[in-house]
């Protein structure tokens, strides 16, 4: 997820400009307001102010594409940090609900899709993956998410693209795949080179498959990367690739760089999110 303080007229597909043009000026005041948190939401209490306003002004407004927009990307950037299962839950079946309604009002665009997806897989994440196959989740995950990939795979820097990988990480066997994970990681790579999730989320695709050299490698170029125009999103990207993957690295710590000291083997129970 992306910052875009002018995401409303660059966004492909919104088409939201010429509505706005006939609103009166107050309608407009809530989406300027959260396209100025957006950039401001490596804040706990910016993030948690947006989704309150997104709330409000979705419930002034509950047939607004773009209040939908707003909703369901704020509630899925804050569940991004959530560790509390029942709250990643909920905010996961927002968005979930809101990129539905999204889709339904612009089928056309890639975020409503996109939004349901990685909603669901939120809500997943809180609910236990056993749990949610057993409720179904897979297919409802996948019929949104081939969507999004057939309309725009490159919308949120890739995030159809890296969902899909994180999704064949994160299933139980028999449907969990290391190999395809990496491919749709190396795709996303191969067409957005800086691509900082892509990599992060690699690196633990490599690590799990025991291919120490690889994931270190990926990890090096996290530390290095940035992301242009989005501070939040790149501050949280480096966190999860250098401490919170599971790859064992302390903070301030340089990365390992030999083979004896990368043999300890990760903690159990760490993963990224979707």
């Amino acid at each position: 997820m992306r910052c875009v303080a002018l995401l409303l007229l660059l966004c492909p597909g919104l088409g939201l400009a010429a509505e706005a043009a006939r609103e009166p000026i107050r309608a407009a005041e809530p989406v300027a307001r959260l396209a100025s948190l957006w950039a401001e939401r490596r804040d706990p209490a910016k993030a948690d102010e947006a989704l309150r306003l997104a709330t409000a002004a979705l419930a002034e407004r509950p047939d607004a594409p773009d209040r939908m927009f707003w909703k369901a990307r704020f509630a899925l950037w804050v569940g991004d940090s959530v560790i509390e299962p029942k709250e990643r839950r909920r905010l996961g079946r927002e968005a979930w609900d809101l990129g539905d309604q999204l889709a339904r009002a612009k089928p056309d665009w890639v975020a409503g899709h996109y939004f349901a997806a990685v909603g669901i897989g939120l809500y997943a994440s809180g609910a236990g993956i056993l749990s949610a196959l057993g409720e179904g989740l897979d297919s409802k995950f996948n019929e949104r998410l081939e969507r999004a990939l057939a309309l725009d795979p490159r919308f949120e820097h890739q995030g159809p693209r890296l969902a899909k990988g994180r999704y064949f990480f994160e299933m139980p066997w028999p449907k969990r795949s290391l190999a395809r994970s990496a491919a749709w990681y190396e795709q996303a790579l191969a067409d957005d080179p800086r691509n900082l999730r892509a990599m992060a989320w690699l690196a633990e695709t490599r690590w799990r498959e025991g291919n120490v050299a690889a994931a270190l490698t990926q990890l090096a170029q996290v530390r290095e990367g940035h992301i242009e125009g989005d501070f939040p999103e790149e501050e949280r990207v480096k966190a999860i690739a250098l401490h919170g993957l599971g790859l064992y690295l302390y903070a301030g710590e340089d990365l390992p760089t030999t083979s004896s000291e990368a043999e300890t083997p990760p903690p159990d129970g760490t993963s990224g999110y979707r």
